[in-house]
Order: C-alpha cells, then sequence, then structure tokens
C-alpha cells in the first residue's frame, strides 16, 4: 500500500455503501479483540470510529503477530471491502499496516456534538445561577470557574460508547439533565415545582456534578479511552474527591465550616447516581435528590441511545434497529406520529 497522502481513501463511515473496495483507507482503531471461530481459527474484531460514526471490522485468519501490530486507540491504512451483514455495514481488511499521528487529520475522526458548545455552556450557567442556598451555590461557582475543568467540560464526551459519545458530550448530557430538571422541579421558583419538597438545588449542583469526573476518567485528544486514573480510580470516586476539595478551599478562604450534612448529600448523589451496585455505585439512591438525579440521568442516557440508533440505522427496509446491547431490545425505528421528521425538516 502506498504512503498516507492528500489522495488516500478519506471517505467517511457514514457514506461506506456494501460492495465497496478500497486500497488505502485511514481508519481510527477505536476496540480491538483477537478472538476465535467456532472452527478454531483466529480473528480480529474491531470498531472503528470517526465523526460520522463506528462500523465494526474484521480480520479473517489472523495471529496474534497480526493483532499486536494495530494500535489500539491509534490509526492504520488498510485494504479491504465493505459488506452488509444483518442489515449492518461491516469492514472486512486484507492487508494492513499501522500509522503515526502525526500522519493523520485527527479532525476526522471524533465525532463532535451537533450544538454549539459555548452556547451550552452559557445555558449551564444560566441555569445554575438559578441555585439560591448560597453554600451550594459556592460549590458550583467553584467548579464552573475552575479553568481546568471548564476546558475539560466542554471537550469531554460523557461516555466511550452507548451515550453521549462525542466531542462535547458531557455538556451536551449535562445541559440535558438540568433542562429535564427545570422542567420537573421549576425554572427557579418552588412555586412552578412539581416536587415542592424535594431540593431543586442539590438535585442541578448533583446533575453538574454527578460525571465531572469523566474529564480525568476519560482520554479523547486522539480517540476515546480510558485514562490510568480513570481505570484506577473512576469518574464517581474522582468527582468525590474533588467535591471534597472543593469544599476544603471554600471553608479556607471564608474560615467558616461548611455544612456536613450538605456535604454528605451532594456526595452521596455523586456516589449513587449509577442506582445499582451492578453499574458501579458504592451506595443506592437514599434520599429524594439522588432518586431523582439517578433517573432523570437513566432518562436522558438511554434516549440518547435509541434516538441515536435510530438516527444511524443503515437498513432503511427495516423497521428497527440492530440490538442495543445497553438497552437489552432493538429499537422500533418508524415515527408513526411525523414527530421526528418534522424535526429534521426544521433543522434543514
Amino acid at each position: 500500500m502506498s504512503a498516507v497522502t492528500t489522495g488516500a481513501d478519506d471517505k467517511l463511515i457514514a457514506d461506506f455503501q456494501p460492495g465497496e473496495n478500497f486500497e488505502d483507507r485511514v481508519f481510527m482503531v477505536s476496540q480491538k479483540d483477537l478472538r476465535t471461530t467456532s472452527n478454531g481459527s483466529m480473528y480480529i474484531h474491531m470498531v472503528f470510529a470517526d465523526q460520522s460514526g463506528q462500523v465494526v471490522a474484521r480480520i479473517w485468519q489472523a495471529n496474534q503477530q497480526m493483532y499486536n501490530v494495530i494500535p489500539e486507540g491509534g490509526f492504520i491504512s488498510m485494504r479491504g471491502r465493505v459488506e452488509s451483514y444483518k442489515g449492518n455495514l461491516q469492514v472486512i481488511g486484507e492487508a494492513i499496516r499501522p500509522l503515526k499521528k502525526d500522519d493523520v487529520d485527527l479532525s476526522r475522526f471524533l465525532p463532535h456534538t451537533r450544538f454549539n458548545v459555548e452556547t451550552m455552556w452559557n445555558r449551564m450557567l444560566e441555569i445554575l445561577r438559578t441555585v439560591e442556598n448560597p453554600h451550594v451555590l459556592k460549590v458550583v461557582k467553584a467548579f464552573v470557574t475552575d479553568e481546568k475543568i471548564i476546558a475539560g467540560f466542554k471537550k469531554a464526551p460523557a461516555a466511550i460508547t452507548n451515550h453521549h459519545a462525542y466531542i462535547g458530550g458531557l455538556l451536551e448530557h449535562t445541559v440535558g439533565l438540568l433542562e429535564l430538571a427545570n422542567r420537573i422541579f421549576g425554572d427557579g421558583k418552588s412555586v412552578n415545582s412539581l416536587f415542592p419538597d424535594v431540593s431543586r438545588d442539590l438535585i442541578l449542583a448533583g446533575l453538574l456534578m454527578h460525571d465531572i469526573g469523566k474529564i480525568a476518567e476519560l482520554d479523547y485528544d486522539t480517540s476515546f479511552s480510558y485514562s490510568t486514573s480513570g481505570q484506577l480510580i473512576g469518574h464517581i470516586t474522582q468527582a468525590a474527591i474533588w467535591l471534597d476539595r472543593k469544599v476544603a478551599a471554600i471553608e479556607a478562604e471564608s474560615s467558616e465550616a461548611f455544612p456536613e450534612d450538605i456535604r454528605n448529600v451532594l456526595t452521596h448523589i455523586i456516589v449513587a447516581h449509577h442506582g445499582s451496585y451492578e453499574f458501579g455505585s458504592p451506595k443506592l439512591p437514599s434520599c429524594p435528590e439522588a432518586i431523582a438525579v439517578h433517573y432523570i440521568d437513566n432518562l436522558d442516557a438511554k434516549l440518547n441511545m435509541a434516538l441515536a440508533n435510530i438516527r444511524d440505522s443503515r437498513d432503511d427496509d427495516s423497521d428497527w434497529t440492530q440490538y442495543v446491547r445497553p438497552l437489552e431490545a432493538r429499537i422500533f425505528k418508524k415515527d408513526v406520529m411525523g414527530i421526528r421528521d418534522d424535526l429534521n425538516k426544521k433543522s434543514d
């Protein structure tokens, strides 16, 4: 295969068609795995990603040496073809070689939010300014004025896969949660809340902080992967650590003790937001505000997954998406009320 040049095949994944053959196509390897077929031969299973989406790739008749050459989170140039398998596209590789990051146009490979980052950031601040409790507001301010956190918040994905897995995804997810909270718990006036005996302030602060540790948990410069601290600490623990540090700084600045009950509840919201031990929460939601944060988070994440799978579905002849593992279901795509079609026309 020839060296990578501006003439190399740079078609985006979203534009792939079954039956295509290619000689020199550059891919970012977001995941790789060496597997065994039912007859005992080895093959390499990979997931390729770019700004337009993801596609599964396979190399048959593989071996450990070939697998070791492929850089996970890095780039390869491949000769191969595109096929359709059970209604979904897959790439079959025939020859590969690793590439250096400096030889690749990185902007092609990281998916981005569809929304303006600065507009979302300003909207998030606008909602958070309505927090009324002065202690909770100080915590919120400590996070949203931290320059390192600001930079990460505007760039980080909310996940490697599943939901909001793109640059700006964490911010988009968080703003979506705050908007949901505004609908349920009022826009700053308790009389507008459907649950006036639940603290809107704690919920807004909890939604801001619940996934903020993703900034450190994930690497997202050239691909999406877990950082060393992400694997050793995780975003839940990281957020709790940051909260402790922010509270300590607030106490040092004010020379006053921060209310312990408020600190404990905010920490609890963070550590309980996954909602179950199975999904990594060391505590189950045990106060109304933690329950609210968990279910608001879950609603936004799962609807994002469902709608993304509908948008990205390749099989126009079927009313169903492929199986979505986190949702444990195939998603019915047909827009029987015409709502999504109308929204798409407006956005055009």
